[in-house]
């Protein structure tokens, strides 16, 4: 594919993503994968690209305070800490499991954007030993999930915060990028340790990702519906999961 059309695609997934707590890993691991990367290639970039749009999006959501600090810290630890045993197992994953785990995830961040709802909770008072188990464990889980398949982990996290802690959708999606950082770096250390990075593909890509998380954290912050978008970009990731499928299956 050329870069001309990369990019593009680098961008719009970060701008729709980063709306939804999401940094972008879901488009780029498997893309990358369909441009024939290496497996321990694509997920290396996809993470960083990924820590990339959730940095830029982390930015505006903590200048118009809607991150919960107190419920993302033990999240980030445990991420942190489970994030590089994820890395260290793709390798020893085979290609055809790799993709169909890859994909299922996909269809559930998919299943998400078409059929969430847009409502609102009030918000409910949850005890700090909760937050700090329940972020812990959730962290762990994440963290392993994220570093194995090169994705941030926001497709888990969010409905997770929303429907264990008891978190509102807004705050748990800006709170959830704030996580996503961490948790992709962390992964992405190790895999760059295990595989030789494309690092001037992955440095131009990261311009596109950063602003592509600007445009999307600032469309989320202003309360701007775009419930059509995640509905359509739904569509795009049930699409590319068939394609990932298809390629290594038939």
């Amino acid at each position: 594919m050329s870069w001309f059309l990369l990019m593009p695609v680098i961008f719009g997934s970060s701008l729709v993503l980063t709306m939804v707590g999401l940094g972008g890993g879901l488009i780029f691991s498997p893309l990358f994968i369909l441009l024939s990367f290496p497996v321990s290639t694509a997920v290396s970039a996809s993470l960083f690209l990924n820590g990339i749009a959730a940095i830029s999006a982390a930015i505006t959501y903590f200048r118009r305070g809607i991150v919960d600090v107190q419920i993302g810290v033990p999240l980030i630890l445990s991420s942190s800490l489970a994030a590089p045993l994820g890395a260290l197992t793709t390798s020893r994953v085979d290609i055809k499991n790799f993709s169909t785990i890859l994909a299922g995830v996909i269809v559930l961040a998919a299943m998400r954007m078409l059929f969430s709802g847009q409502v609102e909770q009030e918000r409910e008072e949850v005890g700090i030993w909760r937050k700090a188990i329940g972020g812990g464990v959730i962290g762990l889980v994440i963290g392993f999930m994220a570093g194995l398949l090169g994705i941030g982990g926001g497709v888990f996290i969010v409905p997770l915060l929303i429907y264990f802690l008891k978190v509102p959708t807004k705050i748990a999606a800006a709170t959830s990028i704030f996580i996503v950082v961490f948790s992709s770096f962390s992964g992405f250390v190790t895999h760059v340790s295990l595989a030789r990075a494309d690092w001037k593909l992955i440095l131009v890509a990261a311009c596109f990702s950063f602003a592509g998380g600007q445009v999307g954290s600032r469309i989320m912050a202003e309360k701007l519906k775009a419930k059509t978008v995640r509905r359509l970009f739904g569509i795009v990731l049930l699409a590319f999961a068939f394609k990932l499928i298809q390629r290594v299956w038939w």
